[in-house]
């Protein structure tokens, strides 16, 4: 399996980190097309693939051609690479970019749209993804291996969801770091070094989230457990509803949906 990635930027190097790290590729597998010759040597040197300047050299012998681009650049690149071969896959991670505009602007049908957040960085990510009726059942498997070395995977079969994820967990890990930013805050505030509150927020927000995914229990429900009638996380849980928490999160979630139906 050969894959082009145009672009090689910070998503772009996470998932070329990923497939080596998890050996679904080899880095031999890989070339990299990028405007910055900075770039090109830093792949180069750290990752061991082969790089390029030139976009349509990239594509050449390929067997999935992975858009890895900003959106602003996305039509000037798919006029590069259009009228690929029709059996080599094009797998895009551009934010906000509809399969119909992808197909249009390459001239091509065997397409796949995905996106994965921040956390892939690390192998840890989440990765939503949708593919064109042309894609086979062998180039979705080829897909998920490529998308599940950046961490979880799942795919749906309706387009519309990619933008709702977008806005949940695209930009979810925003909205967590912010959290944990405020939450170490507090700790310094009631008289903690910051050094201990980064480390007892830190471990309790994964410790939290493990639990979640552990035991299948829903939040509402561990949250009870931690609730004792008259405790202290009672009162701090009052304040929070009162400052209308709840609200304040559907609110930044629907309002960067609506930003990503208008990308």
């Amino acid at each position: 399996m050969r894959i082009a990635f145009v672009g090689g930027g910070t998503m772009a190097e996470a998932m070329i980190k990923c497939l080596l790290v998890k050996a679904v590729v080899t880095p031999r597998d890989i070339v990299v097309s990028d405007v910055s010759g900075a770039r090109r040597e830093l792949l180069s040197r750290e990752y061991g693939v082969s790089t390029v300047a030139d976009n349509r050299k990239a594509r050449e012998g390929c067997d999935i051609l992975i858009l890895a681009i900003k959106p602003p650049h996305l039509v000037q690149v798919m006029d590069e690479v259009k009228n690929p071969p029709p059996e080599q896959m094009v797998l895009s991670i551009v934010a906000g970019a509809a399969l119909s505009s992808l197909c249009r602007g390459l001239n091509h049908s065997s397409v796949v749209r995905a996106m994965p957040n921040m956390p892939a960085q690390i192998g840890e990510g989440m990765t939503i993804w949708t593919a064109t009726a042309e894609v086979n059942e062998k180039q979705k498997e080829t897909a998920q291996s490529i998308l599940g070395a950046l961490g979880e995977e799942l795919y749906v079969s309706d387009e519309k969801y990619l933008d709702m994820a977008t806005a949940l967990s695209g930009s979810g890990p925003a909205y967590v770091f912010l959290f944990i930013e405020g939450l170490i805050d507090a700790g310094v505030h009631i008289g903690l070094p910051r050094s201990i509150a980064e480390e007892l927020v830190i471990q309790t927000v994964l410790g939290s989230t493990q639990t979640v995914k552990k035991t299948t229990k829903h939040p509402a429900e561990l949250r009870n457990m931690v609730t004792s009638p008259g405790g202290t996380t009672t009162d701090a849980l009052l304040k929070l509803e009162k400052g209308t928490f709840r609200s304040l999160l559907l609110e930044a979630v629907a309002a960067a949906y609506e930003k990503a139906k208008h990308l």
